[in-house]
């Protein structure tokens, strides 16, 4: 399920009524939880975000928390608990007992359980039904360390006499699932997790603390996890069945000797294992808000540009403020004053920083402007970025990515006959162009010259004369009233969309400034006669490609035949026709030799029914 990995296509914040939901199914799928254990994994006033990935798998993460459950088709049916919530909450499902470590090597690599690797207890095999959700656990710990479904009854394991599969594993320690959370959890009740420090992915997960010392060298009581690839020796005739379900590595296992640390958590500590052994620092509420600010601002200057506006606050936090964030320190914006990112974002958008706006049917925030020309933002000096390492260098030094950092495609904005005084009134020129933040400058500067700030509200502005012609003249019904004041969050994007649209590609010290939005590459394969295959490409010159080039270009790389034609009704635009169903990587090698952002191609296969 997870044991490649597998991009989210959508990530989106759960409703009251679909988290009530989704208490409701998770109480009905695992029958032994009781609604304490509910409220652990699912939170009642935490937010919760589905994550769908392209192979149908919904997952839900509590929001700056970790996964807690998934669901393999997307339909509510066969939901799943993560080994997180499993180590939040044990007794969450019943559990298979695994005769010893060595059967733990091939589950955590991604193979099925197997009845002959059960320990079966005195009393007989526990009573279960096909397609149960079970998990996984090693002899003297009690943290599972996988989830899956029964593929038989125990009546049908009991007919069968105890072979073959017992366990279909869908998630388990370590797999694409389990790297996807930042960090790694630790269970509940003073467990002892050592980290060989000479090979981090190694893992001794051992008896809790209240073990006697004496105790702590047996080897029944340890049990050797390892994360990553398999290293043992299979040698001899093993279970036929358990041998078609592994998907382990086979390599010769080396004596592994390290000094091993240990470190000893509490109920009430979540704590990140890293072999670099960095601690992470509290922070007091205050000291948060602070180091919010400051994330936000550095991610304004370095990383948040106004062609990738408008953008989630989902996006803007994980993408571009939890990496400003200095090294071993934790950001949590529940610990905030704020207690949520929404309204950290609302309130940075009253003061005129930034332009957010809630969206209904996405249900959280997005970031709609950067107001570049606030004091804060000019004020603001942001640190450093990190250097690139040698092999980094000697990787971007090629051809290919030297001409993808010299494309670039910008949206900028010409003044219009609407918003014409508005430049006037601030001397600012009207023939120039210019970019979405320098747009919102011109009108907040307007407003400051003019004091149309209300007093009684300090976020919203008393329209003039001259400023409400330039927001609504000509698009107020007739006989309808004009507004009178407008919000600050809204101003820069209603002053934005009276502007004329331009784009502006630049490649060196080649620019070309065209009209309207720059239109996509377009890359399309069909059939022609005789059940071949033709790739054909256009849009070319909006990002000043040459067709004639390309055309040679691509001649040589897949080797094959190329031709140029112009296309009917468009002068000075051309058609690039490759032979063959080359779309996938065409695309690849616009985008990794020439630089054009993906989101500047569009892909259609024709040949695909």
């Amino acid at each position: 399920m997870f044991k490649k990995p597998v991009e989210a296509k959508l990530s989106q914040r759960l409703s009251g009524a679909d988290k009530k939901k989704l208490r409701r199914t998770a109480k009905d799928r695992f029958p032994l939880a009781s609604d304490a254990n509910i409220d652990e994994i699912l939170p009642p006033k935490a937010e919760i975000t589905v994550a769908k990935y392209s192979n149908k798998v919904h997952v839900y993460v509590i929001e700056g928390g970790l996964p807690m459950l998934f669901d393999i088709d997307g339909r509510g049916t066969e939901i799943y608990p993560t080994v997180y919530a499993l180590w939040k909450v044990p007794e969450l499902l019943p559990s298979f007992l695994l005769k010893g470590g060595e059967v733990s090597r091939y589950v955590i690599g991604g193979a099925d359980l197997m009845f002959p690797g059960i320990s079966i207890p005195p009393e007989g095999l526990p009573s279960f039904l096909a397609g149960q959700p079970w998990a996984v656990k090693v002899p003297g710990n009690p943290a599972p360390i996988a989830v899956g479904a029964t593929t038989m009854s125990s009546s049908e394991a009991q007919r069968a006499g105890l072979r073959g599969k017992a366990l279909r594993i869908t998630h388990y320690y370590r797999d694409f699932l389990w790297q996807s959370a930042e960090g790694h959890y630790v269970p509940n009740a003073g467990f002892l997790v050592d980290v060989v420090m000479e090979d981090p992915n190694l893992l001794l997960i051992s008896q809790p603390s209240d073990v006697h010392p004496d105790a702590s060298n047996d080897e029944d009581d340890i049990n050797v996890v390892e994360s990553g690839p398999i290293a043992t020796n299979i040698q001899g005739s093993t279970d036929v069945d358990a041998s078609k379900n592994l998907d382990v590595g086979v390599q010769t296992s080396e004596e592994i000797t390290a000094d091993i640390s240990g470190l000893k958590f509490s109920d009430s500590v979540t704590a990140e294992v890293q072999s670099d052994e960095k601690e992470q620092q509290t922070l007091s509420g205050e000291e948060i808000d602070a180091l919010l600010d400051k994330c936000l601002l550095q991610a304004l200057h370095t990383t948040v540009k106004d062609k990738d506006l408008p953008m989630p606050g989902s996006t803007l936090w994980s993408s571009h403020i939890l990496p400003c964030r200095p090294a071993g320190i934790i950001l949590d914006i529940k610990k905030s004053s704020y207690k949520k990112l929404s309204k950290w974002l609302q309130s940075k958008s009253s003061a005129g920083l930034i332009s957010a706006k809630e969206d209904r049917y996405k249900k959280e925030v997005m970031l709609l402007g950067v107001n570049r020309g606030h004091s804060d933002y000019m004020s603001f000096k942001p640190g450093k970025r990190v250097q690139e390492s040698a092999e980094q260098r000697h990787d971007n030094s090629g051809e290919g990515s030297q001409m993808k950092l010299q494309l670039q495609v910008v949206e900028v904005y010409k003044p219009s006959t609407h918003v014409n005084s508005i430049f006037t009134t601030l001397g600012a020129d009207t023939g120039s162009f210019y970019s979405a933040s320098d747009s919102s400058d011109i009108v907040f500067r307007y407003v400051e010259k003019e004091n149309l700030v209300k007093p009684t509200d300090k976020a919203m502005v008393v329209l003039d004369a001259t400023l409400c012609d330039a927001l609504y003249k000509g698009s107020v019904k007739k006989g309808s009233a004009y507004p009178t004041e407008i919000h600050k969050k809204d101003l820069g994007s209603t002053f934005l969309s009276r502007m004329q649209v331009h784009h502006r590609v630049s490649k060196g010290n080649e620019v070309a400034v065209r009209k309207g939005a720059a239109r996509p590459i377009q890359i399309m394969t069909e059939r022609r006669q005789g059940n071949k295959k033709v790739t054909r490409v256009s849009g070319l010159e909006t990002f000043l490609l040459d067709a004639d080039s390309l055309a040679t270009e691509l001649q040589k790389k897949f080797a094959c035949s190329t031709s140029v034609a112009e296309l009917p009704g468009k002068k000075g635009q051309h058609e690039v026709l490759v032979q063959g169903g080359v779309i996938d990587d065409l695309a690849k090698h616009l985008v990794d030799h020439y630089g054009v952002p993906k989101r500047y191609i569009e892909v259609l296969d024709k040949t695909k029914k």
